[in-house]
């Protein structure tokens, strides 16, 4: 299959993802006016800061899965190929992080609690996949590669190393 043709359906399937959350956080933010727990303005900064990094993470991502694994970040349209290079050599679940981090530095920006108590959420909610749905099916799609994979390289605390 094109490349071309790859990344054109990664960047639907990311700008589809990205409104939808966006959607959801816009609707949870007006949940803030009843809990009365204003954030500082100065949050606003650091919100732009977690949002771009969590950003360039998130496509760096995609990119990854579009060059190396000839697929796109959806889960029904996952790479053809295993994947353990860029960010995916420091986690196995970089992706996932970056996106996250988008929505707490959106939360951080919009001042918001209702938004980053959504992040917990949806954190959890992502763990779950992970756990439940994801690691079986890499599993058992990879097999040994996969669980070596694991062996070496954190779910979630990124290991730094050369």
């Amino acid at each position: 299959m094109s490349r071309l043709l790859i990344t054109l359906r990664a960047v639907i399937y990311m700008t589809g993802f990205v409104l939808l959350w966006g959607w959801v956080a816009i609707r949870v933010h007006a949940f803030d006016r009843g809990l009365g727990v204003p954030l500082p303005l100065a949050t606003r900064i650091l919100g732009v800061i977690f949002m771009g990094l969590g950003g360039i993470l998130a496509v760096t991502c995609a990119g990854v899965f579009v060059a190396q694994g000839r697929g796109t970040p959806a889960p029904f349209d996952a790479p053809r190929n295993f994947v353990a290079v860029g960010p995916y050599r420091c986690v196995r679940n970089p992706m996932y992080i970056g996106a996250l981090t988008v929505l707490v530095g959106f939360g951080l920006y919009e001042s918001s609690v209702s938004i980053l108590l959504l992040s917990l959420v949806v954190f959890a909610l992502v763990h779950l996949f992970v756990v439940v749905y994801e690691e079986p099916g890499l599993k058992a799609r990879f097999g040994v590669t996969y669980s070596q994979y694991c062996a070496g390289v954190p779910r979630w605390i990124p290991h730094l190393r050369r």
